[in-house]
């Protein structure tokens, strides 16, 4: 389960399979915040380089 951050909340929406980079909590391992969510072309950019799979 994550959070979004207040200086991105109104901007970014995120739905189930998207790629996000996300930070744990300290105190909850179960939990963290999306610092960043990739955009389609650097989904494509990152499956052709190999760092998906």
């Amino acid at each position: 389960m994550g959070r979004i951050p207040g200086s991105k909340k109104k901007r970014m929406w995120v739905r189930e399979g998207d790629i996000v980079i996300a930070t744990p909590w300290d105190i909850q391992d179960e939990k963290a915040d999306v610092i960043w969510k990739y955009t389609r072309p650097q989904v494509n950019w990152l499956e052709r380089k190999g760092f998906l799979s």
